[in-house]
């Protein structure tokens, strides 16, 4: 099968969200046609409390799913559906926002001040962006973790590895997310559905992440892959770790403000003006 090549390299920039978050992202908020059906992909790593603490107060999602994933430290979640809890290391919060959902997010870090975890957007096609919001919270035991020959690992959120099914399922845009560990003079390859938009986002050490093997990608970098139906990954001297991400394209025009992500610029003052006038949240259509 003709593995993808790489058809862009992208380092993340450091960025302020929430009420005075430091983060790094990947890519998000332009050229959305590229990372069609993602909208934005966020690595929220950092060691120092007072650049995290103050989190993501209450606010609105609209026409959208995002994802978190904790690898170490602990996020208190609560939202207008009266879901509440804590995620931890090795756990994900899949938030369905669909026709409106006000929530938050307060990172709390672990005992040493560590907190890291990522944040991804996915988009939903308009024929279920009014959908019944929904949230799912997939703890690390229910995740699970397959071993491949040569020392390989993979924490599979959502999609199959070697018959192995993730505990992400019926979502609209088909994804796969995976959590990718290799130890050096590895390779690994891996099929992904032609078509599908894949990239890839290193988050320690370094590899190679096409067949022709020119450059070494390395930590908090961001790998967009051309077509093809496999992607092929070699290390060297050095392990790597990396989240590899695949959806299905929606292909469909973006009205996007902040949180809020519709088809239409009237669609998009339509929920503006609703969460204004406090009418955002609807009723359950089942």
């Amino acid at each position: 099968m003709p593995a993808r090549a790489i058809k862009r390299v992208i380092r993340s920039k450091p960025t302020l969200e929430g009420a005075g978050v430091h983060l790094k992202r990947a890519f998000g908020f332009g050229q959305t046609e590229l990372f069609d059906p993602f909208l934005l992909l966020d690595d929220f790593r950092g060691d120092d409390p007072a650049l995290y603490m103050k989190g993501f107060p209450w606010h609105p999602h609209r026409g959208i799913e995002t994802i978190t994933y904790v690898t170490r430290g602990t996020v208190e979640h609560g939202d207008s559906l009266g879901n509440k809890g804590v995620i931890g290391s090795g756990d994900v919060q899949w938030m369905t926002a669909g026709s409106g959902i006000i929530h938050q997010e307060m990172p709390k870090g672990d005992p040493q001040g560590f907190m890291w975890g990522f944040q991804l957007w996915a988009n939903l096609p308009s024929s279920r962006k009014m959908m019944d919001p929904r949230y799912r919270e997939v703890t690390h035991d229910q995740i699970p973790e397959v071993s491949l020959p040569g020392g390989v690992t993979i924490k599979v959120i959502s999609g199959t590895v070697n018959g192995i099914q993730g505990p992400v399922r019926d979502v609209v845009i088909e994804p796969e997310y995976l959590d990718v560990m290799m130890p050096p003079e590895k390779e690994f390859t891996h099929n992904v559905p032609p078509g599908h938009t894949v990239l890839a986002y290193v988050y320690g050490g370094e590899a190679y992440f096409s067949e022709d093997r020119n450059a070494l990608v390395t930590n908090e970098h961001l790998i967009l892959f051309d077509d093809g139906e496999q992607v092929t990954v070699t290390t060297k001297e050095s392990p790597v770790r990396f989240l590899l991400l695949s959806g299905n394209p929606i292909r469909e025009p973006v009205a996007w403000y902040g949180p809020i992500v519709m088809n239409t610029q009237e669609e998009l003052q339509t929920a503006l003006d609703e969460y204004r006038s406090g009418t955002f949240i609807k009723k359950p259509k089942s």
